[in-house]
């Protein structure tokens, strides 16, 4: 098909052949596949829950806990095995509260270590990207000796605070696609 003025249908196409939505937010979205990992799996006092806003979006939000070894809070994502031949990015669309949160991946669900980036919220609505190669190696908030993330495929993504404070925190969720 060639490009016609006017054939957004076309222009359409065209983009979301180049970008791979993992999840997009709206009011009828199912939550099911999320799920909330705090650190109270390790005896923490953290606290958080995923719900979706009267616009559709997904608001992560809770309260860090410092007590009984505790520091953080984590919302997972499963995206089954998604192959990353064509894709060097993953780019969120997220409104924060200005707190640093970390961005982890894994390609395997029995792998030990994750991938993460560090990002930080501003309060207003930010569209961020993150290259695949810049994710470093991670295991119970510890940089690991690992190469970057170079793997083919990619079937777990998550959001993790952990700054070593007690806080509450809310992280808006609307869009995560590969591109």
């Amino acid at each position: 098909m060639f490009f016609k003025p006017g054939n957004d249908n076309f222009v359409s196409r065209l983009i979301n052949y180049f970008k791979m939505i993992l999840f997009s937010f709206h009011p009828a979205c199912n939550l099911e596949k999320w799920q909330i990992i705090n650190d109270s799996v390790m005896g923490g006092r953290s606290e958080s829950q995923i719900h979706l806003d009267q616009d559709g979006h997904g608001v992560y939000h809770g309260k860090v806990s410092l007590e009984n070894n505790g520091g953080f809070s984590s919302l997972h994502y499963n995206v089954g095995s998604v192959k990353l031949d064509d894709f060097e990015k993953i780019r969120i669309n997220i409104k924060g509260d200005g707190k640093e949160f970390q961005l982890r991946i894994k390609s395997r669900d029995d792998q030990r270590e994750s991938y993460g980036q560090s990002f930080k919220t501003t309060g207003d609505w930010q569209v961020l990207e993150f290259e695949l190669k810049n994710f470093k190696a991670i295991f119970r908030g510890r940089r690991l000796s690992l190469p970057n993330f170079h793997q083919v495929t990619l079937c777990k993504l998550f959001f993790l605070i952990a700054n070593r404070n007690p806080e509450e925190f809310e992280l808006v969720l609307d869009q995560i696609e590969l591109i």
